[in-house]
């Protein structure tokens, strides 16, 4: 099924064929700068906006919807038009708001300590199913009482966006052309996938890269992020070193905080080793909980020990604001509730 924000001007014109052809301009602007639904477009005749709503429904219908932070985060679950379900949250900073969206209706890289990993991969969303939750948060934000602005997307909610690189990379450059988002301002996630990281470096939009490492060595990562197994470190470092090669810009490293696994002195080294090969910003990520994985995050000192390390390295790192640990924030929470599978305990060895 074709939804509102899979149609391209040129579709939007064909559809609108028998209109004059500034209404087209119109409906584009409505629909695209404005973010307005097609039922709220008054310079178009109701005629027309019948004809937009029948002909392009909406990709999401809202299933719940979560706010805390006093109002700085908010969560959204939707139900796609087959019946799967994926997440959208919309965080407001002092200095910015960032929107993070999901690609894919679940996910098939089997992350143990994450909960939309646990609940298996559905299927890819199309382009307009993950632009039009980058549209509705922007709506929101532009509500509150601030008049907020949506001036970063992150393509890190459920699914491996390299996994789904084609949609992924349609829903960028619909961002990018169509909203006005620039390139600097969207990141793309990855848990490692060596080939997406490849095509990445030879396209032709400068965006962000980061990874979602969580282990450094392979023995802990192949049991953390299984897709190791495929690509191990050393592959993936090569092609991080590809990446900055070839783009000139900078690679994040995420790091999930968990405690008694991945934040002892000796992962603090091995990190360091390889964030200052690729010269990579660290993310540090205190563990929110998840349904069914029995482990918690690391504790809020050895989080800044964990840190300190790092800095005392020579590592440019920051901790992540942890948010929403009350609204299931953490991707794949909100859907999971109560039905996720448990996870046992990773294992040092």
């Amino acid at each position: 099924m074709t939804t509102r924000y899979d149609v391209d001007r040129a579709g939007l014109a064909e559809l609108l064929a028998d209109q004059p052809r500034y209404r087209v301009d119109q409906v584009w602007e409505g629909l695209w700068a404005q973010g307005r639904e097609p039922a709220d477009l008054t310079n178009v005749p109701a005629a027309v906006r019948e004809r937009l709503a029948d002909a392009l429904p909406s990709a999401l219908d809202p299933v719940a919807e979560s706010v805390t932070d006093d109002g700085a985060t908010v969560k959204w679950l939707w139900e796609l038009a087959d019946g799967a379900r994926v997440e959208t949250v919309l965080m407001h900073y002092k200095d910015r708001s960032t929107v993070c969206v999901s690609t894919q209706a679940g996910c098939a890289m089997a992350c143990s300590f994450c909960a939309t990993g646990q609940a298996g991969f559905e299927r890819h969303l199309s382009v307009g199913e993950i632009v039009e939750q980058v549209v509705v948060a922007r709506r929101r934000a532009a509500s509150d009482r601030d008049g907020r602005r949506v001036g970063n997307v992150v393509f890190m909610g459920m699914g491996e966006p390299m996994a789904n690189y084609d949609a992924t990379w349609g829903a960028v450059t619909r961002l990018h052309d169509d909203l006005g988002i620039g390139a600097r301002h969207l990141t793309i996630s990855t848990v490692g996938l060596v080939p997406g990281i490849r095509r990445l470096a030879g396209a032709d939009l400068p965006v962000n890269l980061a990874v979602s490492l969580h282990a450094a060595d392979d023995e802990l990562r192949d049991e953390l992020v299984p897709v190791n197994r495929r690509w191990p470190l050393e592959d993936l470092m090569v092609a991080c070193e590809e990446y900055v090669e070839a783009t000139h810009r900078r690679v994040s490293f995420e790091w999930a905080l968990i405690a008694g696994v991945n934040d002892r002195p000796e992962d603090a080294r091995r990190l360091a080793v390889l964030a200052r090969r690729v010269r990579a910003h660290v993310n540090l990520i205190p563990l929110n909980p998840t349904p069914g994985y029995e482990v918690r995050g690391t504790s809020a000192a050895e989080v800044r020990r964990f840190r300190d390390q790092l800095l005392d390295a020579g590592v440019n790192v920051t901790v992540r604001d942890t948010r929403g640990t009350t609204i299931d924030a953490a991707c794949g929470q909100l859907r999971a509730g109560h039905e996720a599978t448990p996870v046992d305990r990773p294992r040092r060895r």
